[in-house]
């Protein structure tokens, strides 16, 4: 009888151990589940489609946001110093850090694992992360996907992307539309660096000592506002948002200013922390890490004055918000005032 070569498990795919981290995913579901007394979302993991019920929602005029990203190259690092159960956090974070910007109530998240090799435990760690950061967002992990690529990652490798979807009322959308002439810029602290910039990150470290306490600053989560902002949202306390990512504070502020205003930023205010400290003595020019870094702002809001005392009071001292800038009438559209205090 002729023996036979071929198989998938043999090619580098083990259907098996994916079963197996399937019904470990189905447990933490619906372990989850009971605690929110859901039973409509008890037997949705697993399945081909995911459901999410919105039926019980009460919101007028509802419109559907949704948002994807993933958390670059910081994998990279995560893989580097092996810490595996808060890059799903990052994953998180970066998606429902974008939905609320036009102030929508987070509903579910899917997520996309792709690996080299399955590594169960590495893998569990990775969505024990994400299942933290969903309920830092109070959103449900409702499907996703995990998918053994042998050959095209190398067999330590993995990439993660993330899906959210939310709603908010058509009257209560946070938009450029809502900004004007002398409302205020709050700047909302960071974690540290969240996840942008880690490309240049990994190319300073390649030839550069860094400490452990460095490192743990490297590595931190990204920032869930999404308790916060939705509490002022609801309270109509702010005009307009932004989430301070990938083109730093003055490229993403800007997407939330009308074009018949200008946008006045005072950067000697931003309030720096070590890391970005350590990261500008590595030759790195102001321009620069102001625009590949949030160097210490993780968030906005545009806010008429009379609210600042308000809003304030929401957030813990960590990360209370201050000024930074204004909003003006001028043929500019941007008007920036001194330089960091690094």
């Amino acid at each position: 009888m002729k023996k036979i070569k071929n198989s998938y498990k043999k090619s580098g795919v083990n259907i098996s151990l994916a079963n197996k981290l399937v019904k470990h995913i189905s447990n933490l579901s619906k372990k989850d589940v009971k605690k929110t007394k859901n039973s409509f979302n008890s037997e949705l993991i697993g399945g081909f489609g995911s459901l999410f019920d919105i039926s019980k929602i009460k919101i007028k005029d509802p419109v559907i946001v949704s948002c994807t990203d993933g958390v670059g190259t910081k994998i990279d690092l995560a893989n580097r110093y092996k810490k595996f159960d808060t890059i799903g956090i990052d994953l998180v974070a970066m998606c429902i850090n974008d939905l609320i910007v036009q102030g929508a109530k987070p509903l579910f998240f899917l997520d996309y694992i792709a690996v080299g090799k399955l590594d169960l435990n590495k893998t569990k760690k990775l969505l024990k992360g994400i299942f933290k950061g969903c309920k830092l967002s109070e959103c449900k992990l409702i499907g996703g996907e995990t998918a053994e690529m042998p050959g095209i990652y190398s067999k330590n490798k993995f990439d993660l992307a993330g899906f959210s979807v939310g709603i908010v009322s058509k009257k209560k959308i946070l938009s450029k539309l809502n900004v004007k002439n002398n409302n205020i810029i709050l700047a909302i602290p960071s974690n540290g660096l969240h996840s942008n910039g880690y490309s240049l990150v990994r190319s300073i470290l390649k030839t550069n000592k860094i400490s452990n306490k460095l490192k743990k600053e490297i590595i931190k989560t990204t920032k869930i506002y999404s308790k916060e902002i939705l509490k002022l949202a609801d309270k109509n306390l702010i005009n307009a948002s932004a989430h301070i990512t990938g083109g730093g504070l003055i490229e993403n502020l800007l997407r939330s200013v009308p074009e018949n205003l200008t946008l006045n930023i005072d950067i000697s205010k931003i309030k720096t922390t070590m890391i970005f400290k350590w990261l500008k003595s590595k030759n790195i020019s102001d321009q620069e890490m102001l625009r590949t870094f949030n160097c210490g702002v993780g968030f906005c809001v545009i806010v008429s004055k009379k609210n600042i005392s308000k809003i304030k009071k929401v957030f813990s001292k960590q990360f209370k918000p201050y000024e930074i800038g204004f909003i003006s009438k001028n043929k500019k559209r941007i008007k920036l005032l001194n330089s960091v205090k690094w």
